[in-house]
């Protein structure tokens, strides 16, 4: 396993390994942004396509809403929140990689507007499950 960078602090965690950036307790009713975490992007290996949901689809937490395919293969994207999605970052669509160089920061895949939460995790919860 590579070295991966810490996890951000105030960021939740789903068990399918994606993140939002609100602790959980502030999570419905916000607008946050979902993405993977470094576990799932080293996990993956070279990424090389993502398949967001698309603005005003309605997600719903643990569910599938995209995919994300690496050089070694391809997984689902579930979203660990209810609501609608407001953004896309088309910049990753178009730079799949960025999820590998940078999950946390420019590697965010969509916004939500949340209506429920999914179960989260704060970051020491998520570390203790993955034995980080």
């Amino acid at each position: 396993m590579a070295e991966l960078p810490p996890l951000p602090e105030g960021f939740s965690y789903s068990a399918e390994h994606e993140w939002v950036n609100a602790a959980a307790d502030a999570v419905a009713g916000a607008t946050v942004r979902v993405g993977i975490t470094a576990v799932a992007a080293d996990a993956l290996g070279e990424v090389v396509y993502v398949e967001t949901p698309g603005v005003g689809d309605a997600v719903t937490a643990g569910e599938v809403c995209g995919e994300v395919e690496s050089t070694k293969s391809v997984s689902d994207l579930y979203s660990p929140v209810s609501g609608e999605v407001v953004a896309v970052n088309e910049f990753v669509t178009g730079n799949p990689g960025v999820l590998n160089a940078d999950p946390y920061g420019e590697g965010w895949l969509f916004e939500v507007a949340v209506t429920e939460a999914g179960e989260l995790m704060d970051a020491a919860g998520y570390a203790a499950a993955n034995h980080l």
